[in-house]
């Protein structure tokens, strides 16, 4: 007998080729922001080449060569790079529809936070995905365009507003993932209304034998480097559900600013490195994304100390109790959950042994973060949590028969 679990399987396809398609995206935009930044001018060299750049790889040599605006004449074969960024967000959405619309009740629906039905939590999300890159689109487009910094500082408050938003409408694990995922939109937004249909202009100039605009070229450029600059962030933010404390926080949105400002940090000393910058151009970045991530760690672990008085420390059926009534609906042989087909993680909560056993688990996802139960559906408590918190402290004592 087979026994397919379909929902695990859609998972995993389209998680693989989420990482597949993701891998090949960024490693080309990378590679091209590269190439750009190390292009030189040589003396001699045409006026219509901007610069050119030797490259060595797998025990080959490369000479790469970038045209101020396009070649006099249309090249015999052309090689294009656009269904990765597709493909990125193809299997991306798709992972979106199996985990948060398919599971909203349990991933993307708080009902502490608010009391949504799926279908409205569902078409919020499309909806400010669709929102999110109007606007953005709009400002490159408007006068504010025309300085970088200044669109720059913009941008970044208007993804602080999205997460901030976002906190106040879904879980926090929901919220979190919502944040990157609306960049990541953006970023394939950018590839396929601006980026390849300017290219395609150019082309067409080309074979027309018209002279292209320069500012097709110069709007590409502007978001392909917008992009570049977005893409640590939304890395991390992507692979954040599996990581309690950097959703779970109250403030999350913060954590949101911490991680734009590390990840551009982080990025700007390759651009500069690659650009040929040195001395101190590439001396204050390290220091400073090592400062900044020290900050987000204390950010993200500093828990209120709170004391249990004596009488209201738990004894180990409290806890069993609790335990039962909050998490046994998922942490089953049998989960009784209709989103939860199997206990995940292998976990199961039985018994006061089980709780014992996975009691470093239940500190992390249930005390110092609020990670479990999954949107608090079985809504546990404040109390309750403090309560587990203290007695798995005190060591787990087994009060005697």
């Amino acid at each position: 007998m087979i026994d397919i679990a379909w929902a695990d399987w859609l998972e995993l396809v389209f998680r693989w080729l989420h990482l597949i398609a993701g891998i090949a995206w960024i490693g080309s935009s990378f590679y091209f922001i590269f190439l750009d930044l190390s292009l030189r001018k040589k003396p001699g060299m045409s006026d219509a080449i901007k610069g050119q750049s030797w490259n060595v790889h797998g025990g080959g040599f490369y000479l790469m060569q970038k045209y101020v605006v396009a070649p006099e004449q249309m090249p015999e074969e052309l090689h294009w790079f656009k269904w990765e960024a597709y493909f990125t967000w193809i299997s991306g959405f798709a992972l979106m529809t199996i985990i948060y619309y398919w599971g909203a009740e349990s991933f993307l629906i708080d009902r502490e936070v608010l009391d949504l039905q799926p279908w409205q939590a569902i078409a919020i999300s499309v909806g400010i995905f669709i929102a999110g890159w109007i606007i953005y689109d709009q400002l490159c487009k408007s006068r504010l365009g025309n300085n970088g910094l200044a669109l720059s500082v913009v941008v970044f408050l208007l993804i602080l507003a999205a997460a901030y938003g976002f906190t106040n409408v879904f879980s926090g694990r929901g919220a979190f993932v919502h944040v990157g995922a609306t960049i990541g939109t953006i970023m394939v937004a950018n590839v396929f209304f601006i980026i390849i249909p300017n290219q395609k202009i150019v082309v067409a100039d080309l074979i027309a034998r018209r002279t292209p605009e320069a500012r097709l070229g110069d709007e590409a450029k502007q978001r392909s480097t917008h992009n570049n600059y977005l893409t640590l962030p939304v890395l991390l933010m992507m692979i954040s559900s599996h990581f309690p404390m950097i959703f779970s926080n109250q403030h999350s949105w913060i954590v949101v600013a911490l991680v734009l400002i590390i990840g551009g940090v982080v990025r700007d000393y390759f651009n500069a490195k690659n650009e040929g910058q040195k001395g101190n151009r590439l001396k204050w970045q390290w220091p400073a994304a090592t400062v900044l991530m020290f900050i987000l760690m204390a950010f993200v672990s500093y828990r209120e100390d709170v004391k249990v008085a004596e009488d209201d420390q738990l004894e180990s059926n409290d806890v069993l109790a609790i335990v039962q009534t909050r998490c046994v609906s998922c942490h089953a042989t049998k989960p009784t959950d209709p989103d939860i087909e199997e206990a995940p993680g292998g976990v199961k909560l039985e018994s006061i042994a089980d709780v014992k056993k996975y009691s470093a688990k239940i500190l992390k996802q249930s005390v110092l973060t609020n990670a479990m139960p999954l949107a608090n559906k079985t809504e546990m408590t404040k109390q309750e949590r403090q309560g587990i918190g203290d007695w798995i402290r005190r060591g787990m004592p087994i009060e005697e028969e």
